[in-house]
Parts: C-alpha cells; sequence; structure tokens
C-alpha cells in the first residue's frame, strides 16, 4: 500500500486525532472522507470511517497497538476491500488479506473488491432446485437442505455445532467439488492451526480458504471478518463456481459489534445491542442463494451461519434475529449430547423451509414417511414402562424406532453417501434389522459406505436412479438384499 505522503497529495487535505477510546477514534478535518472510506494513519495503521458529522468523524482502528492523539490521518478514496483470486485457495487470512505466518510462499492476488455491497435483486436469484448434501444422516434425510440455502446452526457450547460444520465441509468438497470459505469470528490461533491440520489431513485444503480474525485482534478487525469472507464468495461465485460458507459464529460477531458501538455511544437497544444489528447480519446473509448466469446453470453460494445460545434459550435476542433471516435451522440439544447422540440434532424443533423442493420425488417420500413414523414412535414411547403388556405392534414400532436412531448416531468423520443412506433406510423399514445388534448395524453402515466409496456397489446400482417411489425401492431391496449383505458378511 503507498505511504502517507501520497495519499496526502492525492487527495489534498488531512485530519488531526483529537480522542481516542479503546478501538474508536475521533478526528477533525478531511471533511469530505465517507462512510466505510480507508483511513491511513501516519503511523501507517489502517482505520476505517465508521460515521461523520459536520464537526468530526468516527475511525474504527484496526490495529492492537493505540493510535497517538494529535497523529496526522489521511483519505485514502478507496472504500475498504479485501484481495480476491485463486491463489487464496488453501491460505489463511485475516479480514484485510494478510496471510498468516503459517502459510509460505504467497503471492497476494492483485484484484480487490469493497466488502460492503448490496444484496442481488431477486432477477438474479433462481429458484433453489439442488441437495446440498452434508453427509450426515439425520439431516440429509429429516431436515434437507438445498445449494444457496442460509441455514442456521444452534446450540449451547460444545454441543457439536462446528463438528457438524466440518463434516458438511468435507462432503461438499468431496462430493460436489464446492470452494469453501471459512470464517472464523475472534478464534483462538490454536482452534485455527487445529482446523487448517484437519482440513490437510483430509486432503481438502486446496478448495479451501480460512478467513479469521484472533481473539485479542481489535474489535474492528473482527467485525470485518464475515464481510471479507462473503466477498470471497462472491467472487468465485462469478466464475461459476458453487460456494459454501461457513460463519462460525455470529453471536461473537454481534458481541464485538455490540462493543463497538457501546464505545461509540450509540443508544442501545435489548440487551444493550444497537438498533441496527439485525441490518448488521440481513445484509450479509442475503448475499447468499442460488444465481443466475448468463448462458450457464445457476451457481449457489450456501451459508451455514452458526450461533451459540446459553441453556437452549431459542429466544433470545441474536438467536431470533438471525432464525428471522434463514431459511431454517437445526438445533444441538445439550441434553441429546450429554445423552450420547452424535450429532445432538432436536429433529423435532429443527426446520428446513427450502430444502425439501431440492429432493428428488424419492428422498422426499422417504423425508415424509420417516417423519411421520418418528412421530408415532415418540408417542408409543409413553407406553414403554407397560413392557411385556405392549401389543406386538408397539413393540414393533418401538424395536423399528431404535434402529432408526442407531442409523442417525453418527461420528463426525463418517459421512454416508445419499444412496447409502436411502439404502439403509429401506433395510430398516423392512425390519431387515430387527435382530441385529447396534454394534452389527454400525458395522454394516460402515461397510456399505466404504463398499459405496471403492465402487463395490456400481454394477449393483446402476438402475438406482430410475427409482422414484418407496415401492420401487421396497421391490428393488428384496430382489438384491442377500447381495447388498453379503459384502458386509451380515
Amino acid at each position: 500500500m503507498k505511504n502517507f505522503a501520497h495519499f496526502l497529495e492525492k487527495t489534498g487535505e488531512y485530519g488531526i486525532v483529537k480522542e481516542l477510546k479503546a478501538s474508536i477514534v475521533k478526528a477533525t478535518g478531511i471533511p469530505k472522507a465517507k462512510l466505510h472510506e480507508l483511513i491511513l494513519f501516519e503511523s501507517g495503521k489502517l482505520g476505517e470511517v465508521f460515521s461523520a458529522n459536520r464537526e468530526e468523524i468516527e475511525i474504527l482502528t484496526f490495529s492492537k497497538e493505540p493510535v497517538a492523539v494529535g497523529e496526522r490521518i489521511v483519505r485514502t478514496d478507496t472504500m475498504i476491500s479485501v484481495p480476491v483470486g485463486k491463489n487464496l485457495l488453501g491460505t489463511i487470512i485475516d479480514p484485510l488479506g494478510e496471510v498468516y505466518p503459517i502459510i509460505k510462499n504467497f503471492t497476494p492476488p492483485k484484484e480487490r473488491r469493497e466488502i460492503y455491497v448490496e444484496a442481488g435483486k431477486i432477477d438474479v436469484r433462481a429458484t433453489i432446485n439442488k441437495p446440498l448434501l452434508t453427509g450426515v444422516n439425520l439431516v440429509d434425510i429429516l431436515i434437507p437442505l438445498g445449494m444457496g440455502q442460509k441455514e442456521l446452526v444452534i446450540g449451547d457450547r460444545k454441543t457439536g455445532k462446528t463438528s457438524f460444520a466440518l463434516s458438511t465441509i468435507v462432503n461438499q468438497i468431496k462430493h460436489n467439488n464446492t470452494i469453501v470459505i471459512y470464517a472464523g469470528i475472534a478464534r483462538k490461533t490454536h482452534e485455527i492451526k487445529r482446523l487448517y491440520n484437519y482440513f490437510i489431513e483430509e486432503k481438502i485444503m486446496d478448495k479451501v480458504i480460512i478467513v479469521t480474525s484472533n481473539s485479542q485482534d481489535s474489535p474492528s478487525l473482527i467485525y470485518l471478518t464475515p464481510y471479507s469472507a462473503m466477498t470471497i464468495a462472491e467472487y468465485f461465485r462469478d466464475l461459476g463456481q458453487d460456494v459454501l460458507v461457513v460463519l462460525d459464529d455470529l453471536s461473537t460477531h454481534a458481541k464485538f459489534y455490540r462493543e463497538l458501538s457501546l464505545v461509540a455511544k450509540r443508544f442501545p437497544g435489548r440487551d444493550s445491542y444497537p438498533g441496527d444489528i439485525f441490518y448488521a447480519h440481513a445484509r450479509l446473509l442475503e448475499r447468499t442463494g442460488n444465481f443466475i448466469q448468463p448462458e450457464k446453470e445457476p451457481v449457489a453460494i450456501s451459508c451455514l451461519p452458526i450461533v451459540e445460545i446459553v441453556e437452549g434459550d431459542l429466544a433470545s435476542y441474536i438467536a431470533t434475529n438471525v432464525m428471522g433471516m434463514t431459511d431454517g435451522h437445526i438445533l444441538f440439544d445439550s441434553s441429546a449430547f450429554h445423552n450420547g447422540r452424535r450429532p445432538a440434532i432436536n429433529s423435532s424443533l429443527s426446520v428446513t423451509r427450502v430444502g425439501k423442493q431440492a429432493q428428488s420425488s424419492l428422498r422426499r417420500e422417504v423425508t415424509q414417511r420417516l417423519t411421520a413414523f418418528l412421530a408415532e414412535y415418540e408417542k408409543m414411547q409413553n407406553y414403554s414402562y407397560f413392557g411385556a403388556e405392549l401389543s406386538d405392534k408397539v413393540k414393533d414400532i418401538l424395536k423399528t424406532g431404535d434402529k432408526f436412531y442407531r442409523l442417525f448416531n453418527q461420528s463426525y468423520k463418517l459421512l454416508i453417501p445419499e444412496t447409502v443412506q436411502t439404502l439403509l433406510f429401506v433395510l430398516i423399514w423392512q425390519k431387515t434389522f430387527n435382530e441385529y445388534t447396534n454394534d452389527q448395524i454400525e458395522s454394516i453402515i460402515e461397510c456399505l459406505t466404504k463398499a459405496y466409496e471403492e465402487g463395490k456397489l456400481t454394477s449393483l446400482l446402476k438402475n438406482f436412479e430410475n427409482i422414484h417411489t418407496i415401492k420401487e425401492l421396497e421391490k428393488f431391496t428384496d430382489s438384491n438384499k442377500k447381495k447388498i449383505l453379503s459384502l458386509c458378511k451380515a
């Protein structure tokens, strides 16, 4: 970046720092300063115009080190921006595009994009019609997602929200060749290093960009993190590439924005958050969607914003705000987590608003049948204490329901393809596994997944795409059950 003297000569005006409060600087001068314009301090530090009036301007400083009262500032006549380019793939950068020391031999891209832009209007958007598969049985069957959907991932601390996001990232890259932008908002350094090593271990880092701010960074820099990540996602969208953005997490982002607003003496609202906190997140999340491309297939930016709540309080301010601007939510339940369920998702309180329209007719029927069955299963559990007095029908429902929940209990490292999920569903639906132990079922799930990945199911499933109803699926399974189970020696 050019030095202070260059911009002073270019704009012909400078200002003076008059007051400093944490990461907010008040200065006089530079009357032509614009909102979100990049400001350069004489010491070389950078800032962004936060607000302006006739007497003074407020500047967010990005440096951990404080600036000096009386220091000169100058306009750069450019908006706050982030570098974009294909060579960002496989790197870790901060919201301003500075690369982390862990990345070696990196050449920064020359192209830059402004991070605050308007979301695309309805005339550039297409209907969501492609499924976003996570590899997680419970989500893909009961809470299906679509490419271009923004689905809130919500739950208490340490209930598996990030693990679910990582499973989705790995599945999307390995099976859909999706670009992933992971926004780590105020993450600790060791967390980012662990994440980086995990992506390398999974051999997917060449499709991932980590945009992160450290928990020790200036609140101003932390505030920029999700906007920079979304800007980079839009660059790849314009290249015709589907993108998945993970925002980890927006509740932390809201807290730092609240800190900035309180220091700036903006009038506080509910829970002391500023009145425009809804706008701050809505203008970000509305930049996702399924977008029309000239003479090409639509391209999607999908988003998984994560929000942390306390003691399952879904009615908290930030939680309800983000629920109101997303296409549904996946609730991670702390009680389910402590009971050993993985993932600890409460399917009855989770919602997807557009994912079902992206399903095939067969998958849609599977979702409907299983949702209705599990509702009945929950009712039958109220009678389970009668024991031997239960009717055969109730016992059968309870046994089959237990097998389905065993199907849903899955390690975040085990990613199950869509076809295998459907096969497993119908095998349980036909009560094939009712006499099997949970350990045997777990072995079959892993075995079929491995067989599918190795192509051992290819010849068997060559006509599988022509199956459109559960009845057709049951006929297919009846004639091939022995072949399927023989792969697992069951």
